[in-house]
């Protein structure tokens, strides 16, 4: 009954020329035995088989020639501005789950974008550089554990301690607030951590002053202000107090920073001369003072003619520093007059060329004249 059943259904296929229950052969197929598969009458398109079998129309080439538009496939990107970036980064083009470019302008030979910028590895936010923490974030204040005392965060919502005006060049800070049992030893255990110490002055009133080496060093001691200190694990109240650190003027830190900045005040005056000695002009050489030996050489420079002009600019700075007295107004009586004299004979010289060039310009005149009218 079943293999009736199973005839009935598949009308259109061959009978097979063995048995498949007892033939353990594997199957051969080559098309000299015929066609597996015969073509079957058209079903007829009646209400009853449109009941029994409701299949979607195929396309003539059947259901292997069935292919998937590659454009029908789309990923929703409503920015692909980030993944055409990360593809930029590693010099390949911007494409794509199905192979259209995300980015038109895209240059294969630069390996850049018009329009998006590169990528910069150490940009904040990329595990390879820390973002920078928000000013706006409070410092969250932990329990610091010493070798002999614990210390204990103030509430965080309580107001920051209060603090005066940081004097200039501050290094040395106050700390109250100390256990009655503290010594030196537990200070510079609990503020040593913030830096080099240079000088703890401490009182019997439960305070002291701290000096640092530098600068910077008293910010973080501040960090400790208001925080509660107990000594071991004794509850006694001796050995208990809550911490108050604030800026503390002492002369000597006010006397190395003024020394610090006269210092720099030098350093910026030193600059500045040199700068303006390189920016100034050469100045003239210096000139002598007057005695007899350079009067007599002064005398005959003002004869040469080479030398005169030189000779003059001695002269009148001599004249103008008032060297000239009772015992060499003779000399420079003689000076001058032999000045005056090269002066009068130059300005004859000059005279009598001009002369001549007038009277050679009308001679070229006429003998230009002459050629003009040949």
């Amino acid at each position: 009954m079943y293999k009736d059943y199973r005839s009935s259904r598949v009308t259109g296929l061959n009978a097979l020329p063995f048995d498949p229950a007892t033939n353990n052969d594997p199957l051969q197929f080559s098309s000299s035995s015929g066609s597996l598969v015969t073509e079957c009458a058209p079903l007829e398109n009646t209400a009853e088989n449109s009941k029994k079998r409701k299949r979607a129309n195929l396309p003539p080439e059947g259901i292997c020639n069935m292919a998937m538009d590659s454009n029908s496939m789309t990923m929703p990107m409503s920015d692909p501005n980030p993944w055409a970036t990360a593809m930029n980064n590693l010099g390949m083009p911007p494409i794509g789950i199905t192979g259209q470019p995300l980015i038109p302008d895209f240059d294969p030979n630069l390996g850049i974008m018009a329009g998006i910028t590169p990528m910069n590895p150490m940009m904040p936010g990329l595990s390879m550089v820390p973002a920078p923490v928000s000013q706006d974030i409070p410092v969250i204040k932990e329990i610091v554990h010493c070798k002999s005392c614990t210390l204990f965060p103030p509430n965080p919502n309580l107001p920051p301690p209060a603090t005066r005006e940081r004097p200039p060049g501050c290094k040395t800070v106050f700390v109250g607030g100390l256990p009655e049992n503290a010594t030196e030893q537990l200070i510079m255990e609990v503020f040593g951590q913030c830096g080099d110490i240079t000088a703890i002055r401490k009182s019997k009133k439960n305070f002291c002053h701290i000096r640092f080496a530098e600068e910077p060093t008293v910010d973080k001691a501040l960090f400790l202000s208001g925080y509660r200190i107990r000594l071991g694990s004794s509850t006694d109240k001796k050995d208990t107090g809550r911490l108050h650190v604030d800026f503390a003027q002492a002369r000597d830190d006010l006397y190395e920073w003024e020394c610090r900045q006269r210092m720099l005040a030098r350093e910026e005056r030193h600059r500045r001369k040199m700068e303006e000695d390189r920016l100034r002009p050469p100045s003239p050489p210096p000139i002598v003072h007057y005695s007899e030996h350079e009067c007599s050489q002064l005398g005959d420079k003002i004869k040469d003619d080479g030398k005169f002009p030189e000779a003059v600019r001695v002269l009148l700075t001599w004249l103008e520093r008032g060297e000239v007295n009772r015992r060499n107004a003779n000399n420079f009586y003689s000076m001058i007059q032999s000045s005056n004299s090269h002066i009068r004979r130059l300005m004859s010289e000059r005279s009598q060329h001009e002369k001549e060039m007038e009277e050679a310009k009308d001679k070229f005149k006429t003998a230009l004249a002459a050629i003009v009218g040949q």
